[in-house]
């Protein structure tokens, strides 16, 4: 069955280190567990890097048999077998039992860059295949905010690729529970997670149905969780580039009526005027109606609403940095619609395997 977990690295800082291009593809394809503080040799003694340097990618043409590969990295046959099955689950390592004996193992395609073609054209495949299931549980209807800013830190991707597999309604889980397994949204080990009741999902049930963005104080009412544990799942969430992180446009006047409440009890009117904002893009009704009612302690968000209701939301997104304010943000799947939330995964997937392709070359051109 092909299962790998995909993982977002920049590209290798030098192109004539073979260690470090093994390396490279060991940690894109999560390949190796990390475990505590890195080693004194990186990991080049590793039973991986080894397997992959020294026969798969260096004689991409030939084969070996497990009892062999055992004896020369000095494993048992349990432990070979184990790496060889994360390889073999990747799809770039292939195995026959042709003759009697030991499996043989070998590189797909007989070159570094024919196993990553193999891999590319599978990995596109699954994903487009199982993304169908968000369309066919999408009831999001989408609200756009009045000013819709775009996501500028996304994490990099790590994105789990299993092909689909009938799921068994004796183990608690459901088709949501295992495709958000399989895809990654459930993290590494995700035991209970796997529930089809469990948090992770019942979050994620949320974002398919919910158009506007969520935020952590609205994700903590609706699914009962402590605010610190549904932070780490909604960001695990945005690193498959299914769910985006955005600025709440639609608390923008919430945001601006505590800015100036704070400010005006800090700073005072005078700083306001000249320093927070008011002058420089408030005509003087409005910073007249806004200062009253803060000098009498009775401003309200509906005051804040109505009086900048003229001003563009840029603007009051400059009003409220000059006031020194935040505005919150908030989860909400990557698109408008199911199609463009494939797109957006799709697209992110494939700066990936473009760097696969690279590295794979420069592999092969260190070997010829």
């Amino acid at each position: 069955m092909f299962s790998v977990r995909i993982q977002e690295v920049p590209l290798p800082t030098t192109e004539r280190d073979i260690d470090g291009l093994v390396a490279w593809f060991i940690e894109s394809l999560c390949l190796v567990r990390k475990r505590g503080e890195a080693t004194a040799d990186l990991g080049r003694a590793g039973p991986v890097h080894r397997l992959l340097r020294d026969f798969l990618f260096a004689e991409p043409t030939s084969s070996w048999d497990a009892q062999m590969l055992a004896d020369e990295l000095a494993l048992t046959p349990a432990s070979l077998n184990h790496h060889l099955s994360r390889l073999v689950e990747s799809g770039i390592v292939g195995y026959t039992n042709e003759g009697k004996g030991w499996r043989r193992y070998y590189l797909r395609g007989g070159s570094l860059s024919n196993a990553i073609e193999f891999f590319t054209i599978q990995t596109q495949t699954i994903v487009r295949q199982r993304l169908a299931l968000v369309e066919s549980m999408w009831s999001r209807e989408p609200i756009r905010m009045a000013l819709e800013a775009p996501e500028t830190d996304s994490p990099p991707l790590t994105l789990g690729v299993v092909e689909a597999r009938p799921w068994r309604e004796d183990d608690g889980s459901n088709a949501l529970s295992q495709w958000m397994g399989d895809f990654g949204l459930l993290g590494e080990r995700p035991g209970k997670e796997a529930q089809a009741n469990s948090i992770s999902v019942q979050l994620f049930e949320v974002l398919l149905s919910r158009g506007a963005p969520l935020s952590l104080d609205e994700a903590a009412e609706l699914v009962d969780g402590p605010k610190a544990r549904l932070g780490r799942i909604l960001e695990r969430f945005r690193a498959s580039g299914a769910v985006e992180r955005v600025p709440r446009i639609d608390r923008l006047s919430v945001a601006l009526w505590t800015a100036m409440l704070a400010q005006h009890q800090r700073r005072g009117e005078d700083w306001m005027l000249k320093k927070g904002g008011f002058q420089r893009l408030l005509n003087t009704k409005q910073q007249s109606a806004l200062l009253s009612q803060l000098k009498k302690g009775k401003l309200t968000v509906e005051d804040v609403e109505s009086a900048v209701r003229s001003v563009e939301p840029s603007e009051q997104m400059l009003l409220l940095n000059l006031l020194g304010g935040r505005l919150p943000l908030g989860h909400r799947m990557a698109g408008e619609a199911p199609g463009e939330v494939a797109r957006r995964v799709s697209e992110r997937l494939d700066r990936v395997l473009r760097r696969m392709r690279r590295v794979a070359d420069l592999v092969e051109q260190l070997d010829a």
